[in-house]
C-alpha cells in the first residue's frame, strides 16, 4: 500500500506546490512552475490510488465521487499543513491532484503585495475580488487579507470554501469557516445563511455561477465586506465577466450596482524569479475611484479605459497595471527581461519603455516611474528627447521590435 504521508512529506521538503498521482507512474511534482516525474518515489498502481482516496474521503464523499466522477476535498496533517485535493477519472482510471496549503499564513507584505492591497482589505464594506489563473496564489492572498482583519478588527468573519484551505484561529475576530458539501450545500446557500449570522466580513471561495455572483453583490450592497475570487486575467476582464454573466436586460442595472459596491480588484500572476529559486507575484490593482465607477457604469466605454485609469492612478490611489508591476520587478532584478516580456500585457510598449524610447502611452508610465524612483522633477523637464539607459543588468530588446497598430474603432471590445 502506498504511503501517502511519505509522498506528501517528500514533496513539501522539495518545495513542490502541487503533487499529481496517476497509475503506472511515480508521483509528479510541480516546483517553481515546472512539472516533472520524481523517480525517487515508487511507481503507483491502481490499487494504490484507491487506497489513498479511502484514506482521505469519508463514505458520503466516496459516494459523491462515484456519482459525479470527481471530488474536491481537504486533507491535512499536523506537521505538513493542509492540502487541497481533487480526485478525478481519466479514461476510467483514478488520478489525484494535491495543492499544498502551508500552515503559516504569510502577511501581504511577505507575499510582495503593494501597500494598496492592505488598504483595500481593511475597508468596512464593499466587494473585493482577487483574480488570476489556477495556481496564481489567489487563495494565499485572500488568506493574508482575512488574517489581517482577524488581527486588527473585532468582528465576525465567515468563510465559505470548497474545500477549506487555510485554517484561521480566532484572534481579535471570531472566524467561522464553512465547507461546501460538509457544512453547507452550496456557495449561494452559504451566502444566504451568512446574512443571518451577524457577519462583518464574508469570504466566498469562488464565484462560480450567476447565483453566487448575485448573492455576493447583494451581500456587499447590504453593507458587508465581501471577498471572493474569479478565474480572470486582469481587472478589465473581471468587470466584463461579471456584467456578461447577467442576462442582457439586467446589464444596465448591474453596471450601476457593481460600480457602487466594487471596492477593489487584485489580479495576480506568479512569475519565476531570476535566480530560479521561487516565484514572485506580478500584481494589477484596481481601486474604486470616481473615474473607475464612471467607466463601469457607461456601456459605451471600452474596458481598455480601465487599464489607462489604473496606469495613471498609481501615485494618487495606489493602482497599477500588470506591465507597471513587471517593470518594477525587472528594475529590482527579481525577474529576467525575457520573463517580463513573456508576461507583459503589451510586450511592444513594454520593450520600448525598457529602452527608454518615448511612445504614445508614456502618460501611463511617467507617474509610476517617479513613484518607484523617488523623482520629484516636473513632467517634461530634463531632456525628454534623449532615451534613458536601461537599468543595470537588463538585456535590451531587439531594436526592430514592431509596434502593434491599434484596432479600428469598429472593433473596440465593449463591456
Amino acid at each position: 500500500m502506498a504511503d501517502l504521508d511519505r509522498i506528501l512529506r517528500f514533496a513539501v521538503g522539495e518545495n513542490a506546490s502541487d503533487i499529481h498521482l496517476k497509475v503506472d507512474s511515480s508521483p509528479m511534482l510541480r516546483r517553481y512552475g515546472t512539472l516533472a516525474v520524481e523517480p525517487s518515489l515508487p511507481v503507483l498502481r491502481a490499487e494504490d490510488l484507491h487506497s489513498i482516496v479511502a484514506q482521505m474521503a469519508d463514505p458520503p464523499q466516496m459516494e459523491r465521487l462515484e456519482r459525479q466522477r470527481q471530488l474536491d476535498l481537504g486533507y491535512g496533517t499536523a506537521d505538513l499543513g493542509r492540502f487541497r485535493v481533487n480526485v478525478y477519472h481519466q479514461r476510467g482510471e483514478l488520478r489525484i491532484a494535491f495543492r499544498w496549503i502551508p500552515t503559516k499564513i504569510r502577511s501581504l507584505s511577505e507575499l510582495g503585495m503593494p501597500d494598496s492591497v492592505a488598504q483595500i482589505a481593511t475597508g468596512s464594506r464593499g466587494l473585493i475580488l482577487v483574480t488570476g489563473t489556477t495556481g496564481s496564489g489567489k487563495s494565499t492572498t485572500l488568506a493574508a487579507m482575512i488574517d489581517l482583519l482577524n488581527k486588527t478588527e473585532a468582528d465576525h468573519i465567515i468563510t465559505i470554501e470548497d474545500p477549506i484551505e487555510y485554517v484561521h484561529v480566532d484572534q481579535k475576530s471570531m472566524v467561522s469557516q464553512r465547507e461546501v458539501g460538509v457544512d453547507v450545500a452550496s456557495f449561494a446557500d452559504g451566502l444566504r445563511g451568512a446574512l443571518r449570522q451577524d457577519p462583518g466580513t464574508i469570504l466566498i471561495g469562488e464565484m462560480r455561477d450567476l447565483e453566487t455572483i448575485e448573492a455576493a453583490i447583494l451581500s456587499a450592497e447590504t453593507g458587508h465586506l465581501v471577498m471572493s475570487t474569479l478565474h480572470t486575467l486582469d481587472a478589465p476582464e473581471t468587470v466584463t465577466r461579471i456584467i456578461q454573466a447577467f442576462p442582457d436586460h439586467q446589464r444596465d442595472q448591474i453596471r450601476v450596482v457593481l460600480s457602487s459596491v466594487l471596492k477593489g480588484i487584485v489580479s495576480q500572476r506568479l512569475v519565476p524569479k531570476a535566480d530560479g529559486k521561487g516565484m514572485v507575484p506580478a500584481v494589477e490593482v484596481l481601486v474604486s475611484t470616481a473615474l473607475v465607477r464612471s467607466i463601469i457604469k457607461d456601456p459605451k466605454r471600452s474596458p481598455s479605459e480601465l487599464t489607462d485609469a489604473l496606469a495613471k492612478g498609481h501615485v494618487t490611489y495606489g493602482t497599477q497595471t500588470f506591465d507597471q508591476s513587471l517593470m518594477h520587478l525587472l528594475k529590482t532584478e527579481l525577474i529576467t527581461y525575457d520573463e517580463a516580456m513573456r508576461q507583459a500585457t503589451n510586450p511592444d510598449d513594454f520593450a520600448l519603455m525598457v529602452r527608454g524610447i518615448s511612445s504614445t502611452s508614456d502618460a501611463r508610465w511617467n507617474e509610476f516611474d517617479r513613484a518607484q524612483t523617488g523623482e520629484a522633477a516636473a513632467e517634461g523637464s530634463g531632456g525628454d528627447d534623449a532615451p534613458a539607459a536601461p537599468p543595470a543588468g537588463l538585456r535590451p530588446p531587439a531594436p526592430s521590435a514592431p509596434r502593434v497598430p491599434p484596432a479600428p474603432p469598429g472593433n473596440v471590445r465593449r463591456f
